[in-house]
């Protein structure tokens, strides 16, 4: 018995000993197998990112594949990908990832797929990705030599395809030729002056440039002026009707006062670019007329005046869409001759720094006929009269009246003086001969009177606000004009120290009081 039962015990011995050298063979097997894995087809690449750079390029990045040799990029102007690719790019090595693609449509949606390529196995499968280019932009800046009231130049790399130019507002559109294309330039005509344009150069459907311009100022028959020396030389010669526009800049006349003898207009070649005329004045002799426009004149606090007359009868004056300061007065002075000004109209300007020589604007021995101030604002002037005239000997006043109108202006801290009170209106001349009227302006910050000549006569006043001033709506002044029905809201000017009276109070703005230029 025991005999048997050891020789089971040899036989179990036996069978565990050969399943364990079976199985550790069977291990040996597993571990060679898996170290040795064969494919038959490159793994597909991983983690692929499609950036748009430089407009029309796409920068590609994915991770790396053990098995694969180099890899291929298609590019699809679709995202099915379907028909054949508009770009095709092979033999990529993995040193070269992230690799960019240049030279694609602007304005275009692509479809791009990789797969990697190896040796002596199939081709991996896609990875795919999308990616939109950017409107292209070969438009270059327009060259002003070139530009004109009612043209424009507009250049781009010579040879690249284009078909249509379109131009807005007014949505014109220039069919672009092959001798344009090989250019590179195409000539637009039929704008209009002082006109702010938006351009855009397309190939077929796809954009390939867009430009924004303004055309020039139509300056007609006027002469173009460059430097002090060319307006000097200009006006030596001047007959009376010529009009000089002034190209931006700066322009230095050294203190000299300007002889104005014919009938002449000063203005910038664009509204939008005013020239600088420093340390200047101008004296109105002969009877002639005289116009600045779109300008920055200023005195340098030298002269009393930027425009002076002489003794006689003239013609109009208009100052426009400019700004005047640095004057140890004011901007018009009459006060050494009996002289009479036909029209004077002063519109849509900013006036600042005025000193204490005389009025701001000084009648003192003339008149104009008509007197309309709209649309300005005034800072900076200092202890004098806004308005002077008097009531000088001999002077002979118009039947149909002098018509004084002052309207949507904006006025801060004018006048002040300590000593006495100053007036908006010092007008001494007849009532029966003039009316003055006062409406939609802003007075601020000031002791100012309306007036206190018996002889004023404040026919209108009419939606004015007078704010932080003492006089105005009421005064314990003798003799002071009021105007009871003025408002005394807070404008709420944005910043007056730095010249910006842009109000927010919304009964003000709703009603355009005071200068529109602040009203947004």
């Amino acid at each position: 018995m025991n005999w048997v039962m050891n020789r089971n015990n040899i036989y179990v011995a036996a069978f565990f000993l050969i399943s364990s050298l079976s199985l550790s063979g069977c291990k040996d097997n597993v571990a060679e197998e898996i170290t040795k894995l064969e494919v038959d087809r490159a793994f597909s690449p991983t983690g692929l990112t499609a950036t748009v750079v430089d407009k029309t390029g796409v920068r590609l990045a994915w991770k790396a594949v053990n098995n694969a040799k180099t890899y291929t990029i298609e590019i699809f102007e679709n995202t099915d990908f379907s028909g054949s690719p508009v770009k095709t790019v092979n033999n990529i090595t993995f040193l070269q990832v992230p690799y960019t693609v240049t030279g694609l449509a602007g304005d275009t949606q692509y479809g791009i797929r990789v797969k990697a390529v190896g040796e002596g196995v199939t081709d991996s499968k896609w990875i795919t990705a999308t990616a939109k280019t950017d409107a292209e932009q070969i438009l270059q800046a327009v060259d002003a030599a070139k530009l004109t009231a009612n043209s424009v130049t507009l250049n781009w790399p010579a040879g690249e395809a284009a078909t249509t130019i379109t131009l807005t507002p007014g949505n014109i559109t220039h069919t672009v030729t092959a001798a344009e294309v090989a250019a590179g330039e195409a000539v637009i005509t039929g704008l209009i002056p002082e006109t702010s344009y938006a351009a855009r150069l397309t190939n077929g459907a796809k954009v390939r440039g867009t430009i924004t311009f303004k055309t020039a100022v139509d300056i007609g028959n006027a002469k173009l002026i460059n430097s002090v020396a060319e307006f000097t030389a200009a006006l030596s010669t001047a007959v009376g009707g010529e009009s000089y526009a002034f190209a931006s800049g700066t322009y230095d006349f050294t203190g000299t006062t300007i002889a104005v003898t014919k009938s002449i207009s000063i203005v910038a070649v664009r509204a939008t670019e005013r020239p600088l005329l420093n340390n200047v004045n101008f004296n109105v002799q002969s009877g002639a007329s005289l116009k600045l426009k779109n300008l920055i004149i200023d005195g340098g606090n030298v002269p009393n005046y930027a425009v002076s007359y002489a003794i006689g009868n003239f013609g109009d004056l208009e100052i426009d869409g400019s700004v005047v300061k640095n004057y140890k007065a004011g901007i018009i002075g009459i006060t050494a001759a009996l002289s009479t000004v036909s029209s004077i109209l002063i519109n849509n300007n900013i006036f600042n720094t005025f000193g204490t020589d005389g009025e701001f604007i000084d009648f003192r021995t003339g008149f104009a006929n008509k007197f309309t101030f709209t649309n300005n604002t005034l800072y900076g002037q200092s202890e004098r009269e806004f308005i002077r005239m008097d009531n000088a000997a001999g002077a002979t006043y118009p039947a149909a009246k002098i018509i004084i109108n002052v309207s949507n202006n904006t006025f801060y801290g004018v006048g002040n003086y300590a000593s006495s009170v100053r007036r908006l209106f010092y007008v001494r001349i007849p009532a029966a001969n003039h009316e003055i009227s006062f409406t939609k302006n802003i007075v601020a910050n000031t002791t100012v009177l309306l007036a206190n000549q018996s002889a004023t006569n404040l026919t209108t006043l009419s939606g004015n606000n007078y704010f932080g001033t003492s006089n105005l709506i009421s005064s314990s002044v003798s003799g002071a004009k009021i105007d009871a029905g003025g408002t005394a809201l807070n404008p709420g000017f944005t910043d007056p120290a730095t010249g910006n009276f842009t109000i927010s109070q919304p009964d003000l703005k709703t009603n355009g009081i005071g200068d529109p230029r602040w009203i947004n």
